[in-house]
C-alpha cells in the first residue's frame, strides 16, 4: 500500500512539474532522503571492564560538579553579604555549568553502564540545542562578567551606578536569551535538513557540526548566515575581555599599594582561569589540525571542553576567594548545627 501510495504521489508530482522544470539537484536530493530514527553515538570503549570503569569515572565527576556548583549557588543565594554584582553573576555560571553538563554526562554514563551507543533522533535534538544554549549562554556570560571586574577596577565610583541590580538581571538575562535564540537558530536549521549519509555520530555527545555531516543537501548555503553571524558575535566577545583585561592590568599596575594590587589580582584571577580554560580547550578541539585527528584524540578532547570546565569552575572561584571560603564554612557550620 504504502509503495502504490508513493507512485501515486509521484505521478501527480511529475504531471504538476514536468521533469524539464524540476532542477536535478532537486530530484537527486529528494530521492537521497531517508527518515532517521536514532543515532548511535561514539563509545568510549568496547569491554565491558573498560565501560564500567568509565561509567564510575564520569558518574564521580558529574556528583562533584553538582556539589561543587551546588554549593557556591546555595552559598551566595543564602548569604546577604554575597548578594552583589560579581556573585550574581558566578551565580548564573555555575546554573550554565549545572546545565552543560546535565546535557551531555548523564547520556554518556547510561551508554557506559548498559552497553549502548543509540540516543534517538528529538534526543540528539534536545542534546545539540541544550549544549548550544548552555555553550553560547556561558560565553556571553563570561564576557558581561570581564566587563564587571572593568568597571569595580577602572571605574570604582561609577560601579554602583554602572551594575545596579536591574542593570545586572538585564545582562543576565541577555547572556540567557542570547544562547537561546542562538541555538534555536542553528538546531532549527540543522534538524531541518534531509539526512541521508548514516547515523553513526564521531562523538560522545550529539554536536551539531557532527549532524551536518550526515545531510544529504548543500547546507553550507544554508548554514553560512548564521555561522557567521556565530562567528562574529564570539569574535566580538573575545576581543571584548581581551581589551577589558588589557586596561584591568595598566589600572592595577597603577595602583601604589601592594596590598591593592594583590586584592585586585585576586578578584581577577579566578575569572581569567575560567575564560582561559573555556576558550583553550574550545580551540584546541576546533582548530586543531585534521593531520592529527583520530577517533580517540577527538573524544578526549571534546571530553576536555565539554566536561572538565563546568566540573573544574567551582573550584577555580572557591580556591582564591576568601567570601566564597567563609560563607562556605557557615553554610556547613549550620548544617551540622541543624543535625
Amino acid at each position: 500500500m504504502t509503495l502504490i501510495f508513493l507512485r501515486k504521489v509521484s505521478n501527480e508530482l511529475s504531471l504538476l512539474f514536468p521533469p524539464c522544470t524540476v532542477p536535478h539537484v532537486q530530484r537527486q536530493q529528494m530521492s537521497n532522503s531517508s527518515s532517521i530514527t536514532e543515532f548511535l553515538l561514539l563509545a568510549f570503549a568496547d569491554t565491558r571492564e573498560l565501560q564500567l570503569l568509565h561509567f564510575w569515572l564520569f558518574l564521580g565527576i558529574y556528583l562533584a560538579a553538582l556539589l561543587g556548583n551546588g554549593l557556591i549557588i546555595t552559598a551566595i543565594a543564602c548569604h546577604h553579604h554575597l548578594h552583589t554584582p560579581m556573585y550574581f553573576f558566578l551565580l548564573n555560571l555555575s546554573l550554565l555549568d549545572l546545565g552543560s553538563i546535565s546535557t551531555t554526562l548523564p547520556k554518556a554514563m547510561d551508554n557506559s553502564l548498559w552497553d549502548s551507543r543509540n540516543i534517538s533522533y528529538h534526543g540528539c535534538a534536545a542534546q545539540a540545542f541544550l549544549f548550544l544554549f548552555f555553550v553560547i549562554a556561558e560565553f556571553s556570560l563570561l564576557t558581561i562578567m570581564s566587563y564587571d571586574r572593568y568597571v569595580a577596577i577602572c571605574k570604582p565610583l561609577h560601579y554602583g551606578t554602572l551594575l545596579g541590580s536591574r542593570a545586572c538581571v538585564h545582562m543576565a538575562a541577555a547572556a540567557w536569551g542570547t544562547g537561546f535564540l542562538w541555538a534555536v537558530l542553528h538546531a532549527a536549521n540543522t534538524f531541518s535538513l534531509p539526512l541521508c549519509k548514516g547515523n553513526a555520530v564521531d562523538q560522545f555527545f550529539c554536536e551539531i557540526p557532527q549532524i551536518l555531516k550526515f545531510s544529504c543537501s548543500d547546507y553550507y548555503l544554508r548554514e553560512f548566515g548564521i555561522i557567521m553571524v556565530g562567528v562574529s558575535l564570539e569574535f566580538g566577545c573575545f576581543v571584548f575581555i581581551v581589551v577589558s583585561y588589557v586596561q584591568i592590568l595598566r589600572a592595577v599596575l597603577r595602583i601604589p599599594s601592594e596590598q591593592g594590587r594583590h586584592k585586585a589580582f585576586s578578584t581577577c584571577l579566578p575569572h581569567v582561569a575560567v575564560v582561559s580554560l573555556f576558550i583553550d580547550t574550545g580551540m584546541v578541539v576546533y582548530l586543531k589540525p585534521p593531520s592529527i585527528s583520530s577517533p580517540s584524540l577527538d573524544l578526549v578532547l571534546s571530553f576536555l571542553y565539554s566536561v572538565v570546565p563546568p566540573a573544574v569552575n567551582p573550584l577555580i572561584y572557591s580556591m582564591g576567594n576568601q567570601e566564597i571560603k567563609d560563607a562556605l564554612r557557615k553554610l556547613y557550620e549550620y548544617t551540622l548545627l541543624q543535625y
